[in-house]
């Protein structure tokens, strides 16, 4: 349990060293991770639902009543809803991931002028004599612009996949909501 409390002493020394906005970039990988594993599950457990019933609903629509054309309008007008509906909840939170994603560099940018703030703060204060209160304010520009790129780096990774399978299934749902009944078996 110990490698607990020192895991937590090195994250707030971490914290400390790089100032308020590396606990604002840290808020924000809480928020983003989030986001992300929130898509994963999405893919992985509400996704298949989600185009089953987008294709159930298409079948029943074609069969009741001799359902509208095949090649009609209102066909035709079903059809995109029902890929629109099940675009709009595949897509949900990934135009959010790619802001976060985009924004957390440019916290660290900010952190680092501020840390530079306080070097040229303390240049001016001490005449340059004083290399080691120097050092701190150096540590407090160098940490967020760290933090930033450790923050978005990984997460490219895992919104580009994420942006993939959406493209991907959205491909798949549009294929198989087909006009014709003999396109239907995939």
């Amino acid at each position: 349990m110990s490698w607990f409390y020192d895991l937590q002493d090195l994250l707030f020394e971490f914290l400390e060293k790089g100032g308020p906005v590396v606990l604002l970039i840290g808020v924000l990988i809480m928020v983003m991770w989030i986001l992300i594993f929130e898509r994963i599950w999405f893919f992985r457990f509400s996704k298949p639902q989600l185009i089953q019933d987008a294709r159930d609903q298409w079948d029943q629509v074609r069969s009741e009543n001799g359902g509208p054309g095949r090649k009609s309008w209102e066909g035709h007008m079903i059809r995109s809803m029902l890929i629109s509906q099940a675009s709009s909840s595949i897509n949900s939170n990934i135009d959010l991931i790619k802001v976060c994603t985009a924004v957390a560099p440019l916290f660290g940018l900010f952190g680092t002028i501020t840390g530079m703030m306080e070097v040229f703060h303390i240049l001016a204060v001490t005449g340059g004599g004083d290399a080691k209160a120097m050092a701190g304010g150096v540590a407090r520009s160098t940490i967020p612009a760290m933090a930033g790129l450790f923050a978005s780096i990984p997460a490219l990774l895992a919104l580009r996949s994420i942006d993939q399978a959406a493209k991907k299934n959205i491909e798949i749902l549009t294929e198989r909501l087909t006009y014709d009944k003999k396109f239907d078996v995939i």
